[in-house]
């Protein structure tokens, strides 16, 4: 998992250069996590880390270079994404 997360992070980090490495990197596992979530609770099998990370590369792929508006809008990740040391 360790690799899809760091591929992942380096996709995120072309898409926007916005944010940190750290910054990034939190948002893999946020988004990764909450997919494994709610497919769970949807009731699905666990299909294993490829699609998971196929999933969250396509959320990178579309959303990617917008991802730090986000914080803006949602308080709730606010703590966890907008951390002063982390901006450029």
């Amino acid at each position: 998992m360790n690799e899809h997360h760091e591929r992942l992070t380096d996709l995120l980090l072309e898409k926007n250069n916005t944010i940190t490495f750290e910054t990034a990197r939190t948002w893999i596992e946020l988004l990764w996590e909450d997919f494994e979530a709610t497919y769970a609770k949807a009731g699905h099998e666990y299909a294993g880390p490829e699609m998971t990370a196929r999933v969250v590369k396509q959320w990178i792929e579309n959303y990617g270079e917008k991802l730090h508006e986000f914080v803006e809008n949602n308080s709730k990740y606010k703590h966890l994404l907008n951390k002063k040391e982390d901006l450029h």
